[in-house]
């Protein structure tokens, strides 16, 4: 019931969202909803039996004429209704016919996440509402809920409540994507797979969200979801005997109880890849505020593993984090035995591992301990173990092996955040699942792993394709590694990477441990990086070839590049900054002439607004930069960046 009185209350919000409106309901058949630039447009009717929808920007087709709809099952909602005259082959959705359309009046207004990409968010749309209804003695209804942002088109379907049928089993989303013809897509076919460019028709198993897409005439398309609290895993393939037309795929039958609204369907549209990264607001827009009253215990920052689950391993990087400005620090696995069975107890910790004395003396150094518990102990001990943790000191939990697929996991897994939060410990979910942003609503959940990342060691090619897909989704717990002779990338390439990789718990020095840093000054950056941001820029960059991102942070900038597997040539203006102001440059690039083992090369130089640097970037590399206000004193000591 939670979970429905929210979305009843989002309801209510559209309805009412510019206060001295009236809502304009017409008797019309057709839905068509422009969004408030102009350039987005989307249209719902129900011609014959199927209700269809089409999507244009600029006037130029985006989605075609496509399906939309859910199926219920026909025994269950005749059951309800008591019927008796059943027809088996006929869909849900034919026996539905539009009564009328609700335009309603424009939403704009600003909000500040407790932490984002962005400091300030715009929620601005347009909005309507579809309402069906059956023409007979049952008068059950649909209602598709539509809004038109500049960033893209957003439409979920909704249950009213009705008084004779109230359970229902969804058991097919009837929503199709049929893109034009010549559309390419850069699909992966689960969370921690490898990417592929191909053509839509050649998705013959399902794929993950969020699945970009780039049009014929340049125009960029991805497909998104949100608010998926209450639901199970949607992917997309193609619909075998429709060319060009993307299906969507339920993992499960999903259970409801009216009124009862779905996850909010996305098609966001871009003129670039990058417009794709800076516009992914419109993912937290379409989720609930934030839920918890008082926050101020949810603070993000920069991770490190401690390898050895040790009292003494634990002492020694608990030093290294302290001296570093890294403010966390995670056991991971194998703190409690068996850690992947149920029969392991997470209430007891290993005896090499003195807990209470290493958290009062994490404590002290003002370091936050978080510990790794398998779905195991959290399906069996959750209710004991979390207040526990609590009473140890312990500050977050990363819950490993979750299951999230279904409807019935996935209302698991969020309602195991909604307790972490209860007990005031914060959440990192690791393996296959993605953001849809409910972080906004529990921002307890600082960070989700549902990403090919480091920890698999992945191509630079692989990481240039990640920010152009993978990050719309939001925040990933990525994993740099940075001193592993396993990489195969640069580590210039790494340290722009846990700037271009946004997750508010920043994990950094994976598979490390203390004694193999050497006083390599590039760690610098580390320990300079800020996990949360006020304005993020996308400067350039294509899936699979590059890209160059500039985030700020209070007056510093920071400013990532990264090069393919094949590296090339980079140029990147500094015109972001302020005119008529110096700006000190910190620089870390590739340079296989330095004497240390990482091969970092570290400068500072003077620039400024006009400054355009240049690079050459070597296979699978990268620069990092940090750019923080000069006086004009200051700024004679540093040699100017030509």
């Amino acid at each position: 019931m939670k979970r429905n009185l929210t979305k009843l209350f989002y309801t209510f919000f559209l309805c009412a969202a510019a206060t001295g409106f009236p809502v304009m309901a017409q008797s019309e058949s057709e839905l068509r909803l422009t969004s408030p630039d102009g350039r987005n447009t989307v249209t719902f009717s129900k011609p014959g039996n199927e209700l269809r929808y089409s999507v244009e920007t600029d006037s130029r087709p985006v989605i075609l004429p496509s399906r939309a709809g859910m199926e219920v099952d026909n025994l269950v909602w005749e059951k309800a209704l008591g019927k008796r005259d059943l027809q088996q082959s006929a869909s849900w959705m034919d026996l539905l016919t539009v009564d009328s359309v609700s335009y309603h009046p424009l939403t704009d207004s600003i909000w500040h996440p407790l932490y984002g990409e962005r400091s300030t968010v715009r929620d601005r749309f347009n909005s309507a509402t579809l309402h069906m209804s059956r023409k007979d003695k049952s008068d059950y209804r649909l209602d598709v809920q539509v809004r038109a942002y500049d960033e893209g088109i957003a439409f979920r379907y909704y249950f009213p409540e009705h008084p004779a049928a109230i359970f229902h089993k969804v058991t097919a989303d009837l929503t199709d994507y049929r893109m034009p013809e010549g559309t390419i897509a850069w699909a992966e076919e689960w969370a921690q797979a490898p990417f592929r460019e191909l053509p839509i028709d050649s998705i013959s198993r399902p794929v993950e969200r969020a699945l970009t897409m780039l049009l014929p005439g340049q125009r960029w398309v991805a497909l998104l979801d949100a608010d998926t609290d209450d639901w199970c895993l949607t992917k997309l393939r193609h619909r075998q005997g429709e060319p060009g037309t993307l299906e969507s795929v339920m993992y499960s039958p999903v259970d409801i109880v009216t009124y009862y609204a779905t996850p909010w369907k996305i098609i966001m549209t871009a003129d670039t890849p990058g417009e794709l990264i800076e516009n992914n607001d419109i993912v937290q827009n379409l989720n609930p505020p934030c839920a918890i009253a008082d926050t101020g215990w949810i603070k993000p920052g920069k991770i490190m593993r401690e390898t050895t689950i040790s009292t003494e391993g634990a002492i020694a990087t608990i030093d290294f984090c302290a001296a570093h400005n890294i403010p966390y620090m995670l056991f991971d696995w194998l703190w409690y035995l068996p850690c992947t069975s149920h029969d392991g107890d997470a209430t007891k910790v290993v005896d090499k591992l003195d807990m209470p004395f290493v958290t009062d003396y994490a404590r002290k150094k003002g370091v936050g301990v978080w510990v790794y518990v398998n779905q195991h102990a959290l399906m069996k001990q959750q209710r004991e173990l979390f207040p526990l943790l609590k009473e140890w000191g312990i500050t977050g939990v990363k819950s490993g092996f979750v299951q999230y697929a279904s409807h019935r996991w996935a209302t698991w897994l969020h309602d195991m955040v909604r307790y972490a939060a209860e007990c005031g410990l914060l959440m990192n979910i690791h393996d296959e699942y993605r953001p849809s942003g409910f972080s906004r609503t529990y921002p307890n959940l600082l960070t989700q792993e549902g990403i090919l990342g480091n920890e698999e060691f992945p191509s630079a090619t692989h990481n240039v394709t990640l920010p152009f897909t993978r990050m719309i989704n939001g925040a990933a717990d990525y994993t740099i590694c940075y001193f592993d002779k396993r990489l195969k990338t640069t580590h210039a390439h790494q340290l722009a990477a846990s700037l271009v990789f946004y997750s508010p718990l920043q994990t950094i020095f994976w598979y490390d441990k203390p004694d193999r840093y050497h006083g390599e000054p590039e760690i610098e950056w580390f320990e300079n990086l800020e996990t949360v941001f006020d304005d993020t820029r996308v400067l350039s960059g294509y899936p699979g070839r590059d890209i160059v991102m500039a985030r700020r942070k209070g007056d510093a900038w920071f400013v990532g590049a990264m090069a393919n597997d094949q590296g090339g040539d980079q140029e990147i203006s500094l015109s972001f900054l302020p005119e008529g102001e110096k700006w000190l440059m910190s620089e870390y690039t590739d340079d296989e002439n330095m004497p240390t083992a990482t091969k970092v090369r570290c400068g500072k130089y003077a620039v400024d607004s006009k400054t355009v640097l240049r690079y050459k970037l070597s296979p699978k590399g990268g620069v990092a930069i940090r750019l923080t206000p000069l006086s004009d004193k200051e700024a004679k000591k540093y040699k100017k960046k030509r």
